[in-house]
């Protein structure tokens, strides 16, 4: 079979624990793609340290704006990326670079879209929102990525269940491992509709 290639946007801030399980999942066998390269906006990405940890090859681009989306094209371009998945990116990514790569990037959001999404809608905010809300429910979907936040079409979700007594940490703790479930599952969904040469990277 063949294989693909990904390349993991991480943020200037996570830990980078949804790239790990990525990354896992592609030196596992668990995914038919391997990791082209680890792309942070910062050198100073706590997320850096474990992708070197884990033998995965890194790119950084600092720059902002225009110039940002045209290296970050660049790269893919050069690392011949087939999919880009997001974790712990937190902002938009610029229209060219959604538009240069239809049905190609994917997100995973800590709650059941679309419920608990949209700008500002992360992280810990996540499960405050969805503990006041009553809900009985949360869990973790990964979607396309478009021109506006958590609004791709979405490609997969898993449910967790709200529990009697339940913080916004404690439902925090038993969503991040489904989150790394889901998007594994979501990535060789992914390769199986899109991928395997049928919308391979130019």
């Amino acid at each position: 079979m063949n294989t693909g290639r990904l390349a993991v946007l991480v943020g200037t801030k996570g830990r980078g624990s949804n790239m790990e399980a990525i990354v896992r999942g592609c030196l596992e066998g668990r995914l038919p793609m391997e990791v082209a390269c680890v792309i942070a906006p910062s050198r100073e990405a706590p997320a850096l340290e474990r992708a070197r940890s884990l033998n995965a090859p890194v790119r950084v681009i600092e720059s902002e704006g225009k110039q940002f989306a045209e290296e970050l094209l660049a790269v893919l371009k050069q690392e011949r990326v087939d999919l880009l998945c997001l974790a712990g990116y937190m902002r938009l990514l610029p229209p060219e670079v959604v538009r240069a790569m239809p049905n190609r990037i994917l997100n995973v959001h800590p709650a059941l879209l679309p419920k608990f999404g949209g700008k500002g809608m992360y992280g810990m905010k996540v499960h405050e929102a969805v503990i006041a809300s009553g809900d009985r429910e949360s869990g973790a979907t990964v979607h396309f990525v478009n021109e506006r936040y958590d609004e791709g079409s979405i490609l997969l979700q898993k449910r967790v269940p709200v529990e009697e007594g339940d913080t916004p940490e404690s439902l925090a703790a038993r969503v991040l491992p489904v989150e790394h479930e889901t998007y594994v599952e979501a990535i060789r969904l992914w390769w199986e509709r899109y991928g395997d040469g049928r919308n391979a990277s130019t």
